[in-house]
This record gives structure tokens, C-alpha cells and sequence, in this order.
């Protein structure tokens, strides 16, 4: 899979990237979304991955406080003002999603509610496959690949985010309140 990012596009830190916070289906929580990105950066995020569906600016100014990825999903209000907010705490938007490589593992990005971009993303046999859009989260293998939803911060029995180690593969569920 290409990497469309400089090398350093995501790595602002010193250290390698590492662990991945996973976010997606914010729809304006603001206040949430702000003690989820806490919550992820205190249990070691490197980086975030927001997976579509943030709706406006607001949501990226909440993810300022980790280097951070986004892109759409079906509920954007202006993609003018989220990019200049992206640009603006110099996140990079991967516009609908696609691969990304982090950590010598291949991630392919999509929020999930285009079954056929889905499938094309998973037919290309990326490490992980991180997706939003359901509102539930879930973790399984298809083939190779493993599938992952961090489940969403709006419309939600449980709000949650997920934290990936992608050295360890180690997956972790992060409530929010």
C-alpha cells in the first residue's frame, strides 16, 4: 500500500509512532470528544485517528491535543471549515480515507458506510482495517486483516474510543463519560 503522507506527516514527536487512539462518530460532541482525546493521550497515544463523522470544526479543535488524522464521513456539515481547522492545528485529512503506514504496518482508513470502498480497502490485505459509521464497536479478523471500530462518542448505549498498540497488537477499549 502507498503511503500518502510524508514520513513525517503524523510523528511530531520524537519517539516512533507507537499507539494509535481511535475516534470516530463524534457528531459535535465537543465535550466529550475533548475528554476522550485526554483520556487516549493519558493512557500513551502517539497519534489520533478520528474516523469520519466529526460534523463541524469545533470536533478538531477538541483533538488538538495529539498529532492527529481525519477524514469524512456521511455527516460532514462544511469540508471548507474542517480542513481550515485540520490545517489549523496541523492535523492531516485524508479527505474519504484510504492506506495509510504507521509503524511498519499497513492501516487502511474508511468510515464505513460505503460497502464497496470498504471491501476494496480489505481486498487489498492491510494489517488493520479501522472504520467507524455503526456506532458499535467491534474487533474481528478477516483473513489477514484485522477489523476494528472504535465504537462512537454520539448515539451510543456506551461511548468509547479505542487504543491500538500496533507493536504488541494489543487492543484497548476506553470508556467516555
Amino acid at each position: 500500500m502507498p503511503n500518502p503522507l510524508p514520513p513525517d506527516a503524523l510523528d511530531q514527536h520524537q519517539n516512533p509512532i507507537r499507539r494509535l487512539g481511535i475516534v470516530s462518530d463524534t457528531h459535535d460532541q465537543v465535550a466529550r470528544t475533548s475528554r476522550a482525546v485526554a483520556a487516549l493521550a493519558q493512557a500513551g497515544a502517539d497519534v489520533l485517528i478520528h474516523l469520519g463523522d466529526l460534523c463541524g470544526p469545533d470536533v478538531v479543535y477538541a483533538c488538538a491535543g495529539l498529532p492527529a488524522c481525519f477524514i469524512w464521513g456521511n455527516n460532514e456539515e462544511d469540508l471548507t471549515s474542517l480542513r481550515q481547522a485540520i490545517a489549523a492545528i496541523g492535523g492531516t485529512c485524508l479527505e474519504w480515507g484510504g492506506p495509510l503506514n504507521l509503524a511498519g504496518r499497513r492501516i487502511a482508513l474508511t468510515h464505513g458506510d460505503r460497502p464497496r470502498e470498504y471491501r476494496r480497502l480489505l481486498e487489498t490485505g492491510p494489517d488493520y482495517l479501522l472504520s467507524g459509521h455503526t456506532h458499535l464497536r467491534h474487533d474481528h479478523r478477516q483473513g489477514p486483516t484485522r477489523c476494528i471500530n472504535p465504537g462512537a462518542l454520539h448515539r451510543a448505549a456506551r461511548y468509547s474510543v479505542a487504543l491500538l498498540d500496533l507493536t504488541s497488537d494489543d487492543l484497548h477499549w476506553l470508556e467516555v463519560r
